[in-house]
């Protein structure tokens, strides 16, 4: 009874909430009469009373792309007697059965995708009549995905290699038993491949249930098993994953409460010949990729260069990114890259065929080349990640790559000994044409550095535009001042907003929980789950909640820091942005002298007279249209949405008061040394904080070797061994020494030794070996010699069988008689 009286209150609700236009249903992200759905009402507390049952959130709010997460809908109101579907992508083949649990709170099961992102979706409590409640999911890719919401593979390398010489027995996998609501488990085998004539209109991407390993085995959280080869034609699936679901559900059952392994190589299960002879059989299938690689168009010419070091590669962090596997800071387990310490991926796939680059670094900082070594850098058909719009090949995340990229090297160079057929359509990108971004930066009270190398500061109060690109990919990035306190004539930043094109927005502020909080259109992102988002024309990483990097298509990157309270933001720019960009952060042209221009079009004169560079800052407030921050409390409201974007009431403190007396000037002295104290004296005794002029020598420090290890590298290519000979060396960078010699009996002509010059070009001449004349006479004389002696005796024994002959006839010839 009680139930039923809440039933009805809330419909009752419900019906006035729409009698006076206070509802949410169907209206999530907008304003509503008298009151607010849009993401920024909880903070405001204005939010129409039905906001949270009709704009939902979840809990958790990710889960692999492979499906099968079962989450919870959060404060919404259900009965038990709903019938929960959920819909994503809004696409009806999409729905999946939800259900209502003890508490009356509704759960959704996560489909089988074929893309990554924030996956939009919606909630029916009518078995699929309306779909009225709406929410966003993010799918993972399940490289990127914690290892705790996986089913492990224990020794995945011998799952992986299962069937070669010495490799058997029983494999075995775990698993969280809380990923599986269920007693009772299947464990089913599912395969992945594409179908189609590649970059044709019928290619496709296809996950299918192949068979149960087992059936209705106890939930304890592990199974192990002998591998059998696979029957009924299986075995031509050679990539998979295996899935852990309930025993009540029929086989092979899609979109149920599951766990999944990693989707890897299924040489456990491929068929008997493999076992037999698994370097023929790879061979075999070498062979026939190398075929059809000839076939298929070649990507190597659009994707980009890779960076010439390591310092490179860590350092431009707006188009490189870690690869996972293979990280240095995770201990440099290189299992496919053996040789290297660290290796990074072009964040974006290349435009045309969605290819991906890979790009490999040795211990001492050189880039790793297959022409040398089988752990070197190799591109991709295909973009580990996936690129948009996903769904069919060659975009599909992480499975396309496993099909055109990885299986390839497990046939050619893993399960046989042939990796030059892969080689010759994976060669390692050298780095001659590579251009290193150019950065800038603002730290502190706000100080700046332009992309030219212009140190100021500029402690206006107000919305203002540090870069605005309208030409070249449009990309705007702003920064947001407040004053250090209120009774302190001097500003910091406090949020940063960005966007390229139609890109959604994405803004980096100051949490008042002390850290940074990352908003995408104006509502907050939680990093608790993933440390990496694709969203809506950008990416956004969060390692830690004080460190965020944005990267957009055009390679643009911002990094953004908090260091004790401050925000330090740097911005990378690709050699493409050179000359087309306006704003507080310069002009990028190389040219310093002429950085400084005012919103108007005039120079800054004297880029010394603080007087001067306020002028400079104030002309580049925001303008109401074009602001991308979020406003979303009353101070906010007050001070910058409804107030001047440049407050001219705020006049800050233009130089560093030099008082001896000061209580703070013994600690200035001590903390603000080098270059760049300036700023950092500022920050102490204008902002009186020794934490804050501490933070600004670190971030102006940071800054300094951030432009020393983007500092264009010379390369001069890479140099082959000669025939008959080796070569000692394998950097090929300026002042770079490459060493031959030539194998025994052979004689070493050209340079022995070659240096990579300034210009880009190898010292000394190209290096052969040849026979030495002396062994050239030897053996010619032995030729002939040899030739000689086969005639003497070719002539003696004609001679010999010719009165062999005449000796018979004569014979004959008295027998006659």
């Amino acid at each position: 009874m009680e139930k039923f009286t809440a039933v009805i209150f809330v419909l009752m609700v419900s019906c006035i909430c729409r009698t006076l236009g206070q509802t949410c249903q169907g209206l999530c992200g907008a304003t509503s009469g008298t009151c607010s759905c849009h993401p920024t009402c909880v903070a405001m507390t204005n939010c129409c009373p039905d906001y949270r049952d009709y704009c939902v959130e979840t809990l958790p709010y990710s889960g692999t792309i492979l499906g099968g997460t079962d989450f919870v809908v959060l404060e919404a109101n259900f009965t038990q007697s709903s019938k929960i579907k959920c819909m994503f992508n809004n696409n009806r083949p999409s729905i999946t059965e939800g259900y209502v649990d003890e508490s009356s709170r509704a759960h959704c099961i996560s489909p089988l995708l074929y893309e990554t992102g924030w996956i939009p979706f919606h909630v029916s409590s009518d078995d699929g009549m309306t779909f009225n409640r709406s929410g966003t999911w993010l799918s993972v890719h399940s490289g990127k995905l914690d290892s705790k919401f996986k089913a492990m593979m224990v020794n995945s390398t011998k799952w992986q290699y299962y069937g070669t010489p010495n490799v058997g027995g029983t494999l075995e996998m775990t698993w969280n038993t809380s990923m599986v609501r269920a007693d009772r488990v299947n464990i089913e085998l599912w395969g992945y491949r594409e179908t189609g004539k590649p970059y044709g209109s019928d290619w496709r991407a296809e996950w299918r249930y192949l068979y149960s390993l087992a059936k209705d085995q106890p939930n304890n959280g592990s199974f192990s098993f002998l591998p059998k080869p696979a029957a009924n034609g299986f075995s031509s699936w050679e990539l998979g994953s295996v899935r852990v679901s309930p025993s009540t559900s029929p086989d092979g059952s899609w979109n149920v409460h599951a766990v999944w392994t990693e989707d890897h190589a299924l040489a456990w299960h491929l068929e008997e010949k493999f076992r037999q002879d698994s370097a023929a059989w790879a061979l075999d299938k070498c062979l026939a990729w190398d075929k059809l690689e000839n076939q298929l168009p070649n990507f190597l010419s659009e994707i980009i260069d890779c960076p010439c070091t390591l310092a490179q590669a860590r350092a431009d962090t707006g188009r490189f990114h870690t690869d996972y596997g293979c990280d240095i800071e995770k201990g440099s387990v290189c299992t496919y890259h053996p040789g290297s310490v660290h290796c990074v991926r072009a964040i974006q796939a290349s435009p045309k065929y969605g290819a991906g680059q890979q790009c490999c670094y040795d211990s001492t900082g050189f880039q790793v080349l297959t022409s040398d070594s089988i752990g070197g850098s190799t591109p991709d058909r295909a973009h580990d990640w996936g690129s948009p719009p996903f769904q069919n090949p060659p975009r599909v995340p992480g499975q396309s790559h496993w099909v055109y990229d990885v299986l390839s090297f497990y046939y050619c160079c893993l399960w046989s000994d042939h990796c030059h057929y892969y080689f010759k359509h994976r060669p390692s990108s050298d780095c001659r044409s590579y251009e290193p971004p150019r950065s800038a930066v603002v730290f502190g009270d706000p100080h700046f550095v332009t992309f030219d190398g212009v140190s100021y500061s500029f402690n206006g109060k107000g919305e203002y535009t540090l870069v605005t690109s309208a030409v070249t990919h449009n990309l705007t990035i702003q920064g947001r001042t407040e004053p250090v306190t209120e009774t302190i004539k001097a500003t910091k930043m406090t949020s940063v907003a960005m966007k390229e094109a139609n890109s959604d927005v994405i803004e980096v502020r100051l949490s008042v929980h002390n850290g940074l909080e990352v908003l995408q259109n104006q509502k907050t992102l939680s990093f608790t789950e993933q440390s990496w988002m694709d969203l809506h024309g950008v990416f956004v990483f969060s390692p830690t909640p004080t460190n965020v990097t944005v990267m957009f298509p055009s390679g643009a990157g911002v990094e953004v820091r908090e260091r004790d309270g401050d925000l330090t933001t740097t911005v990378l720019l690709p050699e493409e942005f050179d000359n087309a960009i306006l704003g507080l952060l310069g002009k990028m042209n190389g040219n310093a002298a002429d950085d400084l221009v005012l919103s108007n079009g005039e120079h800054v004169r004297n880029q010394s007279n603080p007087e001067e560079l306020f002028t400079f800052g104030a002309s580049w407030a925001v303008f109401n249209r074009s602001a991308l921050f979020t406003y979303d409390s009353q101070y906010l409201i007050d001070n910058y949405l409804n107030g001047p974007r440049h407050d001219p009431s705020f006049i800050p403190v233009f130089s560093v008061p030099e008082n001896p007396e000061d209580p703070l000037a013994n600690q200035a002295s001590k903390i603000c040394t080098g270059e760049g104290s300036q700023f950092c004296r500022y920050d102490i005794l204008v902002g009186r904080s020794p934490g804050m002029g501490n933070a600004t020598k670190l971030s102006y420090q940071s800054h300094i070797s951030l432009v020393q290890d983007l500092k264009p590298v010379v390369s001069c290519g890479w140099l082959s061994p000669p025939a008959r000979g080796k070569k000692e060396g394998t950097s090929y960078l300026q002042g770079a020494t490459v060493r031959f010699s030539c194998d025994d009996d052979y004689t070493l002509k050209g340079s022995e030794e070659r240096v990579c010059q300034e210009n880009g070009q190898w010292s000394g001449e190209e290096t052969a070996c040849k026979v030495p004349l002396s062994i050239v006479g030897t053996v010619v004389g032995s030729v002939l010699g040899a030739l000689a002696l086969i005639v003497i005796i070719t002539t003696i024994t004609l001679y010999f069988r010719k009165q062999k002959r005449k000796a018979a006839n004569e014979d004959m010839k008295v027998e006659a008689f």
